[in-house]
C-alpha cells in the first residue's frame, strides 16, 4: 500500500471507529421491561421462561426481567405504582383498583386463567361442607391472596354473614401446615397452588377438600398479563411484541411440557420437576381451559362474562364506581384470532 493510500485507509479507519457506536445493533435496541410474576417459580410459569430461552422476547426487541411474585393480587399495585411495567396478576384486583383509582389502574392485555381458581381449602374430615358452614369458623391466608381479597364478594354471593367468620393472616409458606395442624379451619388460595404445595410436603389429595368460588355463582376470570397505561401509551409496539412472544411461549409449552418445566428449573433448580409438571397440567385443565376458548381463543375474553364479573365485584364490595370493560381489558394487542390457542389438549 502506497503512503498516500495508507494514510487514507488509516483516516477512514479512525472515522469508522469514531462513528461506529452510532450504528445501533439489535442487542442495543432492546427495550428493557420489568415483569412481576404471580408467585414463586413454579411449573405453570414455564411459558414465560420458554419464550425467553427460545429468543421470542429478543426477536420482538425486548429484554424482560422476570421477578418472583408474592400473590396474584400483589402484582396489580406493583404495576400501578410503576415498580413494574408488566404483571401476571388477578384481573379482579384490577377491577377493584380501577373502581377506586382509575387514573393509575393498569389494563389487562392477555387473560391467561379463564376459569376461577379461587377456593377455601378445608381438611377432608372437616364438618365444613358448604359456604354457610364457614360461619363461626377461623379462616386464614396471605394478605395478598386473590381468594382472600374476593372473600367479601363471595360472602355476599353465597349468602354468608362475613362478620361471623374470624380471619387471620400468615405467610404463604405456612398455609398448608396451619390447616393440617388445625390452627385454622380453612385457608384461602388457588386450588392448584394449595394442592401441589401440599404434595410437596407429603400431604395427599385425600387430605384436603375445596369450597370453590366458581361453584357458587362467581364465574370470574383470574390471572392476566397486565401492563401499565404508560407502557400502552408510549410503547404500544412493545406491548404487542410482548404478547406475541408470550403467546408463542404458551403454544410451545403445549407441545413440550417437559421443556417448559425445564425452563423453570433452570431458574430454580430446587423445584421438584415431576410435581411441577403435574401442576402445569392441572393448571391447564382447571384454570385455562374454559369452553369459550374454542370460539374466542385463549387470551381474549367474552365481554358479557367480563361485564357480569365487574358487576358482581362492584355490588358485593360496594365499590364507588363501575369500570367499563375497556378500562379492564383491551384486545388491541392480541395476535390474530387464528394464532391464539383454541384447544389445550
Amino acid at each position: 500500500m502506497t503512503s498516500p493510500a495508507r494514510s487514507l485507509f488509516l483516516a477512514l479507519t479512525v472515522v469508522a471507529g469514531l462513528t461506529s457506536p452510532i450504528i445501533v445493533s439489535p442487542a442495543h435496541a432492546q427495550t428493557k421491561l420489568k415483569m412481576v410474576l404471580n408467585w414463586k417459580y413454579q411449573g405453570p410459569q414455564g411459558m414465560f421462561f420458554l419464550a425467553e430461552d427460545r429468543g421470542y422476547f429478543k426477536k420482538e426487541g425486548l429484554e424482560i426481567t422476570m421477578d418472583q411474585g408474592n400473590g396474584s393480587g400483589a402484582a396489580v399495585p406493583l404495576v400501578a405504582n410503576g415498580t413494574y411495567d408488566i404483571g401476571f396478576g388477578d384481573i379482579n384486583a384490577l377491577i377493584e383498583l380501577a373502581a377506586k383509582r382509575p387514573e393509575i389502574a393498569p389494563v389487562a392485555v392477555y387473560v391467561m386463567f379463564n376459569q376461577p381458581p379461587f377456593t377455601i381449602a378445608v381438611k377432608s374430615d372437616s364438618p365444613i361442607r358448604s359456604p354457610k358452614d364457614l360461619e363461626g369458623k377461623t379462616l386464614g391466608g396471605a394478605a395478598n391472596d386473590g381468594a382472600l381479597k374476593l372473600f367479601p364478594a363471595f360472602c355476599k354471593v353465597a349468602k354468608i354473614d362475613c362478620s361471623k367468620v374470624k380471619m387471620t393472616n400468615f405467610q404463604p409458606n405456612l398455609r398448608e401446615q396451619m390447616l393440617m395442624q388445625g390452627q385454622v379451619d380453612g385457608t384461602f388460595g388457588y386450588v392448584n397452588t394449595i394442592r401441589f404445595s401440599a404434595k410437596l410436603i407429603g400431604i395427599g389429595d385425600d387430605k384436603i377438600r375445596y369450597i370453590k368460588y366458581g361453584h357458587y355463582g362467581m364465574d370470574l376470570y383470574s390471572n392476566a398479563i397486565i401492563v401499565s397505561r404508560q407502557l400502552v401509551k408510549e410503547k404500544p409496539e412493545a406491548v404487542r411484541g410482548l404478547i406475541r412472544a408470550i403467546n408463542q411461549g404458551l403454544l410451545d409449552s403445549l407441545k413440550d411440557l417437559d421443556g417448559a418445566v425445564a425452563a423453570v428449573a433452570k431458574r430454580e433448580p430446587l423445584i421438584k420437576t415431576p410435581v411441577e409438571r403435574e401442576r402445569f397440567v392441572a393448571t391447564l385443565e382447571d384454570e385455562m381451559n374454559h369452553p369459550e376458548i374454542a370460539k374466542i381463543g385463549l387470551g381474549s375474553v367474552d365481554p358479557e362474562r367480563l361485564k357480569k364479573s365487574i358487576d358482581i365485584l362492584v355490588e358485593a364490595n360496594n365499590l364507588p364506581r363501575t369500570p367499563s370493560i375497556g378500562e379492564i381489558f383491551t384486545a388491541a394487542f392480541l395476535p390474530p384470532a387464528k394464532d391464539l390457542p383454541k384447544k389445550l389438549f
